[in-house]
């Protein structure tokens, strides 16, 4: 990606830019379910599914390592698989200690 933003391609913008804009999307989802925010559509099905994202490419590390990803330091796959465990984690105990109050409408 920084060859191509050299290059001058608009590549790795958009990429960064759809990124932040999930990552946004679910932080919302997260407010919503602590109460933070105004309650969002599919509240629980989306906090289970972030969760479960979250928690799956934690556990990809393995095979990532196995299988570098071109352009991917270790370093980075390590890093970047802790943050995701943290917030996996963070959304998962979330989502069940909120599970019941999740279920009513605000």
């Amino acid at each position: 990606m920084a060859r191509l933003a050299e290059q001058g391609s608009p590549e790795p913008a958009i990429v960064a830019a759809v990124i932040a804009i999930i990552l946004g999307v679910w932080a919302a989802y997260g407010l919503s379910g602590a109460g933070l925010l105004p309650r969002l559509p599919l509240l629980r099905p989306a906090l289970v599914l972030i969760s479960a994202i979250y928690l799956i490419r934690a556990a990809a590390l393995p095979v990532m390592l196995v299988y570098l990803v071109p352009g991917r330091s270790v370093e980075f796959l390590i890093w970047s698989s802790v943050v995701v465990l943290v917030l996996g984690i963070v959304y998962a105990v979330g989502t069940w200690t909120a599970w019941s109050r999740l279920a009513s409408s605000r």
